[in-house]
């Protein structure tokens, strides 16, 4: 298993070539779950993601005669671009697989650091084949993205900077994919306060963890927008330090996940991938478990896309009452939608999106179906502004 000396020297390998993100706390979202949050900052890093840490410190201890052969890594994201990054500071020949269908804002990015990128497979376990048969036929230098002491040391390094700047604390809330970040967390947060305890957050569909400390189970995979946790088995040295460290493993839903990145943007002004905010997701949908602690929270990635993270927001605002969708039935005549749009605004609500139709969803020739989507302060304002309506018209909310 990794040392606390492994940490320390990595600490010390990568220091300059990595950020020391900031440790800070966030009152806004301690007062909507109830207990004391402290964040730590990894969606700030170069590459916007603490895998940073774990390549700088496996390239950097690589040999002259490694360097000389190249890299190679499979990666759909954050390991991808750390590991390019610091192979192109180091002057280090890197190759990237990378699925087919990768998004190309990845891709892009990837390239953008150097790294020559193969785009193989239909998903991780066809690119992952396709990479050990390229390393061996171009003698080139393989880095696992969470399996490898080197890289569990410097993610460790996240802990070791976290615990020199925050205060007391109860509990690390750290999400699991491969078990990179939580295991080289846990070795240093053990050693430098033991009494800290260590709490590991899977999503539903990759919670191999789910019944920790029993044995692993089979998680059945598929869509999610905690991508960078999307893992259906953890390492094996991961595992070890885990089980011997850790105190429980805590799942959490897609929506839990969606909520908590909306918080996290409206409360603490943090933007994150969904990997990033399964921590805080995991205090908000397990309040009885966190309530009155002192908790960290790495914020482990930032990495989101625009379109993900906008339909996202729309989602969580829909879901608590800040946005409403009406459909109304309303006569096909000059001056109704003036009125509705007067009858609104007199209510407080901003139309965000009209749909007028005549010809297919009316049930008469001398009516038309309008459908509206409303921005509300609350839930309660949307039900006044519902109401307001319902008082000229046949008002159906979806």
């Amino acid at each position: 298993m990794i040392t606390f000396e492994d940490i320390t020297a990595a600490a010390r390998r990568i220091e300059g070539r990595v950020l020391r993100t900031p440790t800070l706390p966030s009152h806004s979202l301690s007062k909507s779950v109830g207990a004391e949050i402290t964040l730590k900052l990894e969606n700030l890093q170069a590459v916007g993601s603490f895998k940073e840490r774990g390549a700088a410190n496996k390239l950097a201890l690589l040999t002259p005669e490694e360097r000389a052969r190249g890299v190679i890594a499979v990666s759909a994201g954050n390991h991808a671009q750390g590991v390019a990054r610091h192979a192109s500071l180091l002057g280090i020949d890197a190759v990237i697989v990378m699925p087919r269908f990768t998004p190309a804002s990845k891709v892009t990015r990837t390239e953008g650091w150097g790294a020559r990128v193969v785009l193989e497979g239909n998903n991780f376990a066809e690119a992952s084949l396709f990479a050990k048969d390229l390393q061996e036929r171009e003698d080139r230098v393989f880095i696992h993205p969470y399996d490898d002491d080197a890289v569990m040391a410097g993610q460790g390094t996240c802990a070791l900077e976290l615990l020199e700047d925050a205060g007391p604390l109860d509990a690390l809330v750290v999400p699991i994919g491969g078990g990179g970040l939580l295991s080289g967390m846990a070795v240093a947060a053990k050693a430098m306060r033991p009494e800290i305890e260590l709490i590991g957050v899977q999503v539903e569909s990759y919670s191999s963890l789910s019944a920790f400390p029993g044995a692993e189970v089979t998680p059945c995979g598929g869509a999610t927008i905690a991508e960078g946790i999307a893992v259906m088995k953890i390492g094996r040295r991961t595992h070890e330090v885990i089980q011997q460290l850790v105190s429980k493993v805590v799942v959490v839903s897609e929506r839990d996940v969606e909520n908590a990145i909306t918080l996290m943007a409206e409360g603490a002004k943090q933007v994150t991938e969904g990997a990033g905010a399964t921590g805080l997701a995991a205090v908000m949908s397990h309040p009885a478990l966190f309530a009155g602690k002192r908790l960290a929270l790495p914020v482990s990635g930032g990495n989101i896309d625009t379109r993900i993270l906008a339909n996202t927001l729309l989602r969580a605002m829909l879901r608590d009452g800040r946005l409403l969708r009406l459909i109304m039935e309303i006569p096909d005549r000059p001056g109704v939608l003036a009125d509705i749009s007067k009858t609104i605004g007199e209510a407080g609500g901003n139309i965000i999106e009209v749909s007028h139709q005549r010809l297919f969803a009316a049930p008469s020739v001398q009516a038309a179906e309008l459908e509206v989507m409303i921005e509300a302060r609350d839930p309660q304002h949307a039900e006044q502004i519902t109401e307001a309506l319902r008082g000229h018209y046949v008002v159906r909310r979806v």
